[in-house]
């Protein structure tokens, strides 16, 4: 019997990488989200339009790109549940960035149905999605991580085993951290130099020049020298979110990180203040104001 994916999920990132497993991997795909329109672009490329019941009745593996744990258990065992008793489900790969104990207790509560579990969350950006360039970082067995990697490496460029179940989640969690910690600096220093009468679009062309160049930077530095951060890329609300789940793990581990603690409280007002949706950068408007 051909293997048959499913992919929940095709929303911001999901839906370029989605597309990338589904023109590469030479396999039938069924996608299943709640936007249809979503879904619609992906049909029109071949993936076959799902339902939970018809994809735990159908699929084999299937990858979960949705905006935290909470969706993730729903999916799994909710009111609809993806796994069910003589269901065909035998892998779940959750690309979401999710809390680290709460995937960890997933994965055991998945291995008493005989599902085997891979962490796998994505980096970079909604072009790299798109683009099949993602990096992903896996935790899990390894055995399993052989036998998942060819279809992972249809979405990313860089697929990287990092240890155990939840390892995944802890590396891609700790690179928010350090992007947006990274991106708050951005902003304080925009706001600075443009109050300075420096023009911001300069500061950050030098930059890139300079010592201070980083992926952040080259990231977001547009977008914050033209004060432009629209809706439906990586939003401030869901910057909290990844950061909440830093500070928690370094909070289990008797650690105080200073800086996240700053940029998860200035993302807070910013949500606060009516810029949730914006893209995450948007945290400059408040430092200049």
């Amino acid at each position: 019997m051909s293997t048959v994916l499913g992919f929940v999920g095709v929303g911001v990132m999901g839906e370029g990488m989605c597309r990338n497993l589904l023109q590469k991997c030479g396999l039938p795909v069924h996608v299943a989200d709640m936007q249809a329109e979503n879904v619609a672009r992906l049909a029109a490329l071949g993936a076959v339009t799902s339902s939970m019941p018809r994809l735990r009745e159908t699929a084999h593996t299937v990858f979960l790109s949705l905006p935290s744990i909470d969706q993730v258990e729903d999916v799994c065992f909710g009111a609809e549940p993806l796994i069910v008793s003589g269901g065909t489900v035998k892998t779940v790969v959750d690309m979401s960035t999710s809390d680290v104990p709460r995937t960890r207790a997933l994965a055991k509560r998945l291995a008493t149905h005989g599902v085997r579990f891979l962490d796998a969350p994505v980096a970079r950006s909604r072009e790299a999605a798109n683009n099949g360039t993602l990096l992903i970082t896996v935790g899990g067995p390894a055995d399993l991580f052989e036998a998942i990697v060819p279809w992972l490496r249809c979405m990313g460029s860089d697929v990287v085993l990092c240890g155990g179940v939840g390892a995944g989640q802890v590396v891609k969690i700790m690179n928010n951290m350090v992007l947006l910690s990274t991106v708050n600096a951005l902003a304080e220093a925009m706001a600075i130099a443009e109050a300075a009468g420096v023009d911001k679009a300069l500061l950050a062309s030098v930059l890139r020049q300079g010592s201070a160049d980083s992926f952040a930077l080259r990231l977001t530095g547009e977008k914050l020298a033209q004060d432009e951060f629209p809706e439906k890329l990586f939003s401030t609300a869901y910057a909290l979110k990844d950061l909440r789940l830093a500070l928690d793990l370094a909070q289990a581990s008797g650690i105080t990180p200073a800086v996240a603690q700053a940029t998860a409280a200035l993302l807070d007002v910013a949500c606060a203040s009516g810029y949730a949706m914006n893209y995450y950068p948007v945290i400059y408007r408040l430092l200049r104001a």
